[in-house]
């Protein structure tokens, strides 16, 4: 006897809205199992990381703090991934969008290079550093395929600890600040160097707004435009794209270069609008989380919206958890590996039926 998984007809649309519903709940409810294991309240954990974020003004806002990477990385991977193509390296493309867009600041600290122009466009050549320092990075695993072939996930994975020791490097070394007492930090960035806070004494920065932007503009341009109509039939129907005359080295470069460039815009307003220095660690596995993000919002920039805050949630409520529970950190971490292991598997039930094959069948 085998099991055999047989491609369905017609997938169907409802099963596939309800998928991501059912792999949260199932998640939650083998979190659950874990907690009761532990010796812990299930019905207390839930509502320490559920329920809790979301009773106070000041948790409201670290949510949307916290979710604006994560929304951002993840709508930049929809497009790679709708278009079949796997960037896994998003966290090196965070980190070094944050790199190249911090040293401006840092380049830029104490009225330095301002002179009679004043501070006014530090910002936005930060994040306009921050874009193309992704964008960069992102075009090496892209390029590494369309000329030599090499598998885009080994390269773009690799290359996230090539961006991390590479910071790491500079905090300890060149970058860091003579006046920090040996820590390994640079200083802190001057205020025209740092996103403004949009709620007086508040946690909320404009890079919230920056966050809704993008994925209002990705929703158009993947429902609305030929280049969204090219990236969704590379990823349904790569030989369809191909007899149309569509170019796939085309279409590679630019979903890489657009999802290396949001996660570089991530990473460059967590540093300043978060962070206000650069040190070794500037995520907490932003990169890898938005994998889950973009999954269980459908690669749908509007759903990747609602996952994101979601994601976000488990976060916030992990840190409330660990104060108020004594439950350890990583068990946010083992929480979200676990939700994407539901997700993928809705999505499996759901394009696929199983049959059980007997021996007298073969």
């Amino acid at each position: 006897m085998r099991i055999d998984l047989e491609p369905r007809a017609e997938p169907s649309r409802w099963a596939s809205i309800a998928a991501p519903v059912v792999a949260l709940l199932l998640a939650i409810a083998i979190g659950g199992v874990v907690v009761a294991l532990l010796g812990k309240s299930p019905v207390q954990a839930f509502s320490v990381y559920f329920i809790d974020p979301l009773s106070a003004s000041w948790s409201l806002q670290a949510l949307a703090v916290k979710a604006s990477p994560l929304i951002l990385i993840a709508v930049g991977l929809s497009f790679c991934f709708r278009a079949n193509l796997w960037n896994i390296g998003a966290e090196g493309q965070f980190i070094v969008g944050g790199a190249l867009g911090g040293w401006l600041a840092l380049a830029t600290h104490d009225g330095a290079y301002q002179q009679s122009l004043g501070g006014w466009w530090i910002l936005p050549a930060m994040m306009l550093l921050g874009i193309v320092g992704g964008a960069l990075y992102a075009m090496i695993p892209a390029i590494l395929r369309v000329t030599l072939g090499v598998s885009e996930i080994l390269s773009s994975l690799m290359l996230v600890y090539i961006a991390g020791y590479g910071l790491d490097y500079l905090v300890r070394g060149p970058w860091r600040d003579p006046q920090g007492f040996n820590f390994p930090v640079s200083v802190t960035f001057d205020p025209e160097a740092t996103l403004p806070s949009l709620i007086a004494d508040g946690r909320l920065h404009a890079g919230v707004l920056l966050t809704l932007a993008a994925v209002l503009i990705a929703s158009v341009v993947l429902a609305k435009t030929m280049f969204g109509y090219e990236v969704r039939l590379f990823g349904a129907a790569p030989k369809a794209a191909r007899f149309a005359g569509f170019s796939e080295r085309t279409i590679t470069l630019a979903v890489f270069a657009i999802s290396g460039g949001l996660a570089g815009l991530a990473g460059i307003i967590e540093v300043s609008g978060q962070i206000n220095q650069l040190q070794p660690s500037i995520s907490p596995g932003y990169g890898f989380t938005a994998i889950i993000v973009a999954f269980l919002g459908r690669l749908a920039p509007f759903g990747i919206l609602l996952a994101g805050l979601v994601l976000a949630l488990t976060f916030i409520g992990g840190e409330g958890a660990q104060v108020a529970m004594k439950l350890p950190l990583d068990l946010t971490s083992a929480f979200q590996g676990i939700l994407l292991m539901c997700v993928l598997a809705a999505d499996v039930f759901t394009r696929y039926r199983v049959r059980i094959v007997t021996g007298a069948a073969r």
